[in-house]
């Protein structure tokens, strides 16, 4: 069988694709929301500043594995940290942050509808 490609849309779609580069970091953006422990961090600090031994308390986890959490969301941009005195607290890094969780949690509810 013949194959039909229609080359007008091949052409007009293929100069809207982002760079590769691009693609590949929204990719890892998105490895970053895969992890249950992570998305439970973000959703606690959706509420408040906290930090690792008030996270490791909300969440029944040891501070160690929060620790070990907030260094990849810290990595990804996702958190930022603030020092006061010895204690180091953490918060998300922007409104976009919560932007992504809650496209993400609308399109979940909508499918579980």
């Amino acid at each position: 069988m013949e194959k039909i490609v229609n080359e007008e849309t091949v052409a007009r779609v293929s100069k809207k694709l982002p760079q590769e580069e691009i693609l590949y970091d929204v990719a890892e953006l998105f490895k970053v929301f895969g992890d249950t422990t992570r998305v439970r961090i973000i959703c606690a600090l959706f509420e408040a500043e906290m930090c690792v031994y008030d996270l490791a308390a909300c969440l029944n986890m040891t501070q160690s594995a929060i620790s070990h959490q907030l260094r990849i969301l810290k990595q990804a941009k996702l958190v930022k940290s603030r020092r006061d005195g010895r204690l180091i607290y953490y918060s998300l890094d922007d409104e976009h942050v919560k932007q992504i969780f809650d496209a993400g949690y609308k399109h979940i509810m909508h499918l579980n509808k």
